[in-house]
């Protein structure tokens, strides 16, 4: 059993063509599960109306991250489906994935090709994501994004990680990797929540595939070149979860290892903030509040690593 999971907020718009797309999912082995975070527009309205389909409504915003905890701490599926409400599949997209992690049991997750759609559904063959990688300087990219597809990433293999837009993941890795009772860390509250996962796979051992196979469509909420554009909370939240990443999975001797490219970056990224958007910054007020509480998990992860980082470095570009 499959087990599908989407989180929604105020997703009047794009749900309705989620689910339309799950519905047509040749692969018929599934629950779905969706967990609303006190939306207020029509969003419950439109889930209510297909059936089968579990649905928990929080009275308040979680976040991304504590409202998938909350339930992956309720079901025990074999295979977790988690998906973005502004996806659509193509009806191949779950049979894909599900064989995929199949064949090997040290798989953890695996992804598909995304490709970009429009907000009123107009399908592209421009690249969301066939992956997530990592630089040296410690910025996680979604492969390929903003590229044309012509074919370039029609290879399968392994990535370091999968976008959370679309993924599959193993129960086992899940339960093998979470800490401190989180799957994603609840810290985070939204963005980069799904690199993070995927480090703390590598570090256990999981591996992370790619299968061009499998392809959806993906609404994407954050462009490139259109930061005035998204919600300063959200701009915050992804920089200080960069830091509480890096903090809890990273070593000092892999950052020596790549410290001219981490110093540039971080160099200019200083600047870029002081200047041109200040507010960023107030993120490490959180940083420094949240640092107890990550010193304890990067304890556990790195207490529980079976992977040396020269290894992990490996994924670096």
């Amino acid at each position: 059993m499959i087990h599908i999971q989407i989180i929604t907020f105020n997703n009047q718009r794009i749900i309705t063509n989620c689910l339309q797309s799950v519905n047509k999912q040749i692969l018929k082995d599934y629950s779905v599960n969706i967990i609303d975070n006190a939306s207020h527009d029509n969003t419950v309205e439109l889930i209510k109306k297909f059936h089968d389909i579990a649905f928990k409504q929080n009275t308040i915003n979680l976040g991304y991250a504590a409202a998938h905890n909350q339930g992956l701490r309720e079901q025990k599926a074999d295979y977790i489906f988690i998906l973005n409400p502004d996806i659509q599949l193509a009806p191949n997209f779950l049979k894909e994935l599900v064989n995929t992690i199949q064949q090997n049991p040290s798989i953890g997750m695996v992804c598909g090709k995304l490709l970009r759609m429009t907000p009123d559904g107009q399908l592209t063959n421009i690249i969301d994501s066939t992956g997530l990688i990592m630089k040296k300087n410690r910025r996680a990219f979604d492969r390929g994004q903003g590229e044309e597809d012509r074919g370039q990433y029609d290879e399968p293999g392994y990535v370091f990680g999968c976008s959370g837009a679309a993924v599959l993941y193993r129960r086992e890795m899940l339960e093998d990797i979470k800490v401190l009772d989180e799957y994603f860390d609840e810290s985070f509250f939204a963005y980069k929540e799904d690199v993070d996962l995927a480090w703390r796979a590598q570090l256990r051992g999981w591996k992370a595939y790619y299968n061009p196979k499998a392809v959806a469509y993906h609404v994407r909420g954050w462009k490139e070149n259109g930061r005035d554009q998204v919600p300063r909370f959200v701009q915050i939240h992804s920089y200080k979860n960069r830091y509480l990443m890096l903090f809890k999975n990273d070593t000092l001797m892999s950052i020596l290892r790549a410290l001219p490219q981490f110093l540039l970056y971080e160099f200019a990224a200083i600047i870029y903030a002081l200047f041109r958007r200040p507010y960023l910054l107030k993120g490490w007020v959180q940083i420094f509040k949240l640092l107890p509480l990550t010193w304890r998990k990067r304890k556990i992860i790195q207490s529980r690593r079976k992977v040396i980082p020269r290894e992990i470095e490996k994924w670096f570009e």
